[in-house]
């Protein structure tokens, strides 16, 4: 095992925890009334898109599961071949899709609200999820189970949790816009 590819695996682990953490630090205090208002009629508002990061994550994990299961053997077959561990913020290509989280929807709505706490804990509990499933997996078994995209191409699994901490990094982006435009 590459100790520079286990180093990454904990690495992009410990970027998820931090950026959640951060995220609800920023957070802490906000009304129930700040964390439902949407900021355009268009928009979701800040419990929104914290509940799709939970969707999304538990979403791809199911598929991550699944892909260890089917590909891990011929992940073996190619364990001592190279692979790579990072990619560009994908979405920060240009003409990359970015309106396609309805599929990914919150449960909790404006109409349908939990307190931010709820949130937090449900977000918190589906990266242990992703956490408990990349702890202890050999890296270069990691790197070598692949899943095809048809918008960024073929990723590893090493390179998926990267894609992952993107996608919160965007929504973290997002929720700080919307901190910024709404009535604190």
């Amino acid at each position: 095992m590459d100790q520079k590819t286990d180093d990454i695996v904990s690495t992009y682990l410990e970027m998820m925890d931090h950026q959640r953490e951060a995220l609800f630090g920023d957070l802490d205090g906000l009304s129930e009334e700040l964390l439902w208002q949407r900021p355009a009629e268009d928009e979701w508002s800040i419990g929104e898109n914290l509940d799709h990061l939970r969707v999304i994550n538990s979403s791809t994990l199911r598929l991550f599961k699944i892909a260890w299961v089917l590909l891990l053997p011929l992940a073996k077959l190619r364990y001592d071949k190279p692979y790579q561990t990072d990619i560009d913020n994908v979405y920060k290509r240009p003409g990359f899709p970015l309106n396609t989280g309805w599929i990914w929807s919150s449960k909790y709505t404006p109409g349908k609200p939990k307190p931010l706490e709820v949130l937090e804990d449900n977000l918190t509990n589906t990266h242990q999820e992703v956490r408990k499933f990349f702890t202890g997996k050999d890296p270069d078994y990691l790197g070598h189970v692949s899943l095809y995209d048809p918008v960024m191409g073929w990723l590893n699994l090493i390179r998926a949790l990267r894609v992952g901490l993107y996608h919160d990094e965007l929504h973290v982006e997002q929720i700080e816009d919307i901190l910024q435009r709404i009535d604190t």
